[in-house]
C-alpha cells in the first residue's frame, strides 16, 4: 500500500470554520479518510483531515516559505513589539 502524506492526526485546540467544498473534493476527502483509517487503524472524521492537509500543503510551498522568511526578516521582533499598543 502506498505511504500517505498524512500520518496520525493529533488532537489540538480547534478554531471553527465553515467552508463549502465541491462535491468531488468531498468524495475524495472521504476516500482519503478511509485509506488513512486502514493505514493507521485510527477512525477519524473527514473534516478532521482538512487542517493537517492545509498545513502540509503550506509547509511544502517553497514560495510561501520564502515570503514568510522575507516578511519575518524585514520585521525583526524588536520592531514588532515596539509597534504593539501598550497595555496599562
Amino acid at each position: 500500500m502506498p505511504k500517505l502524506k498524512l500520518g496520525p492526526i493529533l488532537d489540538d485546540r480547534p478554531v471553527k470554520l465553515t467552508i463549502e467544498l465541491p462535491a468531488t473534493v468531498h468524495r475524495d476527502l472521504i476516500a482519503y479518510t478511509e485509506v488513512l483509517s486502514r493505514e493507521t487503524g485510527q477512525s477519524i472524521e473527514p473534516a478532521k483531515l482538512i487542517a493537517p492537509m492545509l498545513a502540509r500543503f503550506m509547509s511544502a510551498d517553497r514560495a510561501f516559505a520564502k515570503s514568510r522568511r522575507q516578511r519575518r526578516d524585514s520585521n525583526p521582533p524588536s520592531e514588532i513589539s515596539s509597534s504593539l499598543p501598550k497595555v496599562s
